[in-house]
């Protein structure tokens, strides 16, 4: 096969370096890439918001599959795009990617089908005086979503009334996530584990892949502002048998049924970021695509054909015999440029990575790099994300590895949590 993989970040590093161990790859296309990407494929310079040219790319390459990492594009419609002319697309269409655009969408749909979550409250921007009333009587603490798409940033855990009634001024007034935070959702505070399920999905039958945990605070002991992910580990103890059937009965399958009743039916990679409470699993959010920096420690933990897994969910047959979990284990740390996530400087040498391409323990994926003057160089806030794998599931020895190799790795003013897996391992 023929795949084109769009995206530049650490989880299209992620799939495309499990693409490429495929046996019936023939040639791997990575729009637009990063220097990592550049070994396992041929990075693509084209513009993504000229689907023409994108398209006429894939006819003269004879591409047999798309697959689309970042939520973005899958939000405005380029998996329809592709599909009305012929191609298959690994990715949901934009009305089943509204799960994760809306906020909105999404709580009011959990809220019909009774799918567990936390309960809510909505406010639009000309509701403001309603919104700094409702605040002020609520309980704390509680969280505050802006409705749209904002990487990631756009959850932010109010402590008390003062920090409510700032965010509120922030997201209403100041615009910090411009249109984005048009409408906010007020959420009560839920109280338990976070974990992440990713399921890979023909929009009827599912595969769930091995569990993972995200730290999506900036700083250690999960304190300071949200992130798009600070590390990941994979499997997460937490998900238990009992959790993932609970999961898969309550949550995924009403989801996938759901959105096929409402004229959405979802084919991808559908994510869901779940809470486990002492009584119950509920969903924080679902995405409409591989979790970042999740697929870094995930994909690493499973073996079998994946290229095979997400081809057939593309052609609408899942192929549930095509990946399994390989008993091991994998720490993900992500390497960011202080400052992160508000302003950081950029072009920075990154030194030591390339120490690690023999390493079979080792997988260094690169997200926020660039290439200036045969270097790689810092260019995004989330740079890197160095993530150990080892064979047997000792999560204790896959963070030492972990940890080793970051301190072979270096730039100016890099940064990263010291407590990634830690919580696995009290």
């Amino acid at each position: 096969m023929n795949v084109l993989l769009i995206g530049s970040g650490g989880r299209e590093h992620a799939l495309a370096y499990k693409i490429k161990e495929s046996p019936s790859l023939k040639k791997l296309y990575i729009l637009p890439g990063n220097p990592g990407t550049k070994k396992l494929g041929e990075n693509v310079s084209l513009d993504i918001n000229d689907p023409e040219k994108l398209l006429s790319f894939c006819k003269g390459k004879n591409i047999d599959l798309i697959v689309i990492g970042p939520e973005k594009p899958l939000v405005e419609g380029l998996a329809d795009y592709f599909r009305a002319n012929g191609i298959k697309v690994f990715g949901p269409n934009s009305k089943a990617a509204e799960i994760e655009a809306h906020k909105s969408f999404a709580k009011n749909f959990m809220r019909k089908y009774q799918i567990p979550t936390a309960d809510y409250v909505e406010f639009n921007s000309n509701e403001y005086v309603k919104a700094k009333t409702y605040l002020e009587k609520t309980k704390y603490p509680c969280v505050i979503k802006a409705d749209g798409l904002a990487a990631g940033k756009g959850v932010i855990v109010c402590s008390g009334i003062q920090h409510a009634l700032t965010t509120l001024d922030d997201i209403f007034n100041r615009k910090i996530f411009g249109s984005s935070g048009d409408k906010i959702v007020v959420e009560e505070f839920l109280d338990g584990e976070e974990a992440s399920i990713l399921a890979v999905t023909d929009g009827n039958d599912f595969v769930c892949l091995p569990s993972a945990q995200d730290h999506k605070r900036i700083g250690d002991n999960d304190t300071g502002k949200n992130t798009g992910g600070m590390g990941a580990y994979s499997p997460a103890p937490v998900v238990t048998s009992k959790v993932l059937k609970e999961v898969e009965e309550k949550i995924i399958v009403p989801t996938l049924k759901g959105l096929q009743a409402e004229g959405r039916a979802f084919s991808g990679c559908l994510y869901c970021g779940l809470m486990i409470t002492k009584e119950d699993v509920k969903v924080v959010e679902f995405n409409c695509r591989f979790g970042d920096p999740e697929t870094q420690a995930v994909l690493p933990v499973i073996k079998g054909d994946f290229l095979k897994l997400i081809c057939s969910a593309a052609e609408g047959k899942i192929d549930k015999t095509a990946v399994e979990y390989s008993g091991g284990s994998a720490v993900c740390v992500v390497a960011a440029s202080k400052g992160y996530p508000d302003e950081y400087a950029a072009g920075y040498v990154v030194e030591g990575i390339n120490e690690f391409d023999s390493d079979k323990n080792i997988l260094v994926f690169q997200a926020g790099t660039k290439e200036k003057d045969g270097n790689v160089v810092t260019g995004g806030g989330r740079v890197l994300g160095v993530t150990s794998v080892i064979s047997e599931n000792n999560l204790l020895e896959a963070q030492k590895k972990a940890y080793g190799a970051l301190k072979k790795i270096n730039f100016k003013d890099i940064y990263y949590r010291t407590d990634i897996a830690a919580k696995a391992l009290n």
